[in-house]
């Protein structure tokens, strides 16, 4: 049986010249037949996630102790509760709808979401505000948990870093310890994320005004110039200076500690510091320079004075007979002061055996030769009569 006989059919009509158009009909889309396909069409790819893999996600919600977050994922993230307890401080902070950055712990769960972690943008997040702080100067709330040899361990904004001892203010000198379990103001001078390295200043709070004085000091020292000084250590390789200068926009006086090494002390040879100069004394200091990397001056205290062997030979020539004070004695002979900066040697060829000479004792010499290049001047006594062996 003919189906179709039964059914009315429509009288075939013959097809129309179609009208011109310009218009293109735009071809049906094909219906998407998964979800990946859905979001190809709108301009979105499914994100799959790698373990320990790093993403970017929008927070959907904020619970007691969960965050649920979309990375462009099948399923959502969520930071658990293990994970919110570890960056509570910084989950705190944030806000529903805000873009974060995660690190996937595992590609998926029985629980239906992606875990996922804050402990690295927590890190992050804790560095920028270290290096903001450096940038903009500011202060952090530092709390001393232990001391050595070179300064204190403290903790700031939950980060380990070290105040060193010379980063404290007077106030504290050798006396560190009353700030254990305590806080205090620090600001950030090395901040160092990829070596894990904070160091932080307390001096730098509590000798704000002092600091500013300082840098002004620095811009406006002057090699060549001469100014004044406290020592404030002696040790064998030479004398530690405090430097006044003065700072004529800030109205008063910058303090630049300077080093006098052993060489620059006095135009003789130097047997310690100590000989010379002490603790607490003032002194006039010349500066040679500044060391750009410790910001201390080079300092001299020789170089206010002109160096003598410069006209040695002409205030010494050959044959002059002068009276000194014995130096030093060594096995090759003495050693005779004739002036500040200059000593005279006579060989040991040239001594009487039969006398002996103390350091400090005077002698009567004659110049035999100088040489001021070299810095020597040869001397022979004056003898009452010639020894065996004279040459």
């Amino acid at each position: 049986m003919n189906t179709t006989a039964d059914k009315p059919q429509k009288p075939k009509v013959a097809a129309k010249p179609a009208k011109s158009s310009s218009k293109k009909v735009p071809p049906k889309s094909k219906k998407p037949e998964s979800m990946s396909e859905l979001l190809k069409q709108v301009g979105q790819t499914i994100v799959v996630p790698h373990k320990d893999e790093r993403i970017t996600g929008t927070i959907v919600e904020k619970q007691k102790n969960a965050l649920i977050i979309d990375i462009n994922a099948k399923t959502l993230a969520a930071v658990g509760s293990r994970e919110f307890d570890i960056a509570q401080d910084y989950i705190g902070e944030l806000k529903e709808g805000q873009e974060i950055e995660v690190t996937v712990l595992a590609e998926d769960s029985p629980r239906g979401y992606i875990p996922v972690s804050l402990r690295q943008a927590a890190v992050d997040a804790k560095w920028e505000v270290f290096e903001e702080s450096l940038e903009d100067d500011k202060e952090l709330t530092a709390k001393g948990i232990e001391t050595n040899k070179g300064g204190m361990i403290v903790v700031v904004n939950g980060v380990r870093g070290f105040v060193p001892s010379s980063q404290f203010g007077k106030d504290f000198m050798g006396k560190i310890d009353d700030l254990l379990n305590k806080t205090f103001q620090v600001k950030a001078i090395e901040v160092d994320r990829e070596k894990n390295r904070l160091i932080f200043s307390e001096r730098h709070v509590s000798e704000a005004d002092e600091l500013a004085l300082r840098d002004s000091a620095l811009s406006a020292v002057e090699s060549g110039s001469i100014y004044e000084g406290v020592v404030s250590g002696v040790m064998h390789f030479g004398l530690f200076v405090t430097v006044e200068i003065p700072v004529d926009d800030k109205d008063g006086v910058g303090h630049i500690e300077g080093l006098v090494h052993i060489s620059e002390i006095s135009w003789e040879k130097v047997d310690h510091p100590k000989n010379y100069h002490q603790v607490g004394n003032r002194i006039k200091v010349k500066v040679l320079g500044v060391d750009e990397k410790t910001n201390k001056l080079n300092l001299s205290v020789k170089q206010l004075s002109d160096d003598p062997w410069k006209v040695i030979d002409k205030d010494y020539p050959v044959g002059t007979t002068l009276t000194g004070t014995v130096s030093r004695v060594e096995p090759f002979g003495v050693f005779v002061n004739v002036e500040d900066g200059v000593d005279g040697l006579i060989h040991a060829s040239k001594l009487n055996p039969d006398e002996v000479y103390e350091k400090g004792a005077e002698v009567t010499v004659t110049v035999e030769s100088v040489d001021p290049e070299r810095r020597r001047m040869s001397l022979s006594p004056i003898l009452t009569e010639v020894p065996v062996g004279y040459k």
